[in-house]
């Protein structure tokens, strides 16, 4: 059996920004084609477990959409208590704990579905093994950042680059740990 990995997959611009400062994501439409999808169902096949922050769920909701990962197991890093719906934990204790808990689990790899404070957070922790960064052409100039200051240095391989008429390009890097 393969170890299950921990991966990033996630967009920014390209001077680094998931978001503008009030949450907005709608530059992320600059790129939208029809029948493309930059290769997010076929990695969303290798998963069957998503992490992300209490923020990223919220902005989820927030969209009056049915959940995305309904048929995932999902768990929502949060400094608070919520119910557990179901396939939605609201976790709130150590997450190298709950890492390493669904990593000896039998299952498909773990999907990081953001924000920054978690992706940084599993960084700072080690926690991750891959990151797919989609790389938006536009510069925000401004707002969340994907990568916060004051991280260890951490040396990464590249896998594969890919590049879409849309302008998008993509890196997925293994993280040396």
């Amino acid at each position: 059996m393969e170890d299950r990995k921990v991966i990033v997959f996630i967009a920014m611009s390209l001077d680094g920004y998931i978001a503008k400062l009030n949450g907005d994501i709608s530059f992320l439409s600059l790129v939208e084609q029809p029948g493309q999808d930059y290769g997010y169902s076929d990695f969303y096949e290798t998963i069957d477990t998503v992490i992300m922050g209490r923020k990223t769920y919220d902005k989820v909701i927030s969209f009056g959409i049915p959940f995305p990962h309904a048929d995932k197991k999902t768990y929502v890093i949060t400094r608070s208590f919520g119910e557990t719906l179901e396939n939605i934990v609201f976790y709130n204790g150590d997450i190298n704990a709950l890492i390493a808990k669904l990593k000896i689990e039998n299952g498909k790899n773990i999907f990081v579905d953001g924000g920054a404070e978690i992706v940084n957070l599993l960084l700072q922790e080690n926690q991750i093994d891959e990151l797919i960064i989609s790389i938006i052409p536009i510069l925000l100039g401004d707002g969340i950042s994907l990568f916060k200051e004051a991280r260890s240095e951490m040396k990464l391989k590249m896998r594969n680059t890919n590049h879409f008429d849309s302008g998008l390009v993509q890196i997925h890097y293994t993280c040396d740990i």
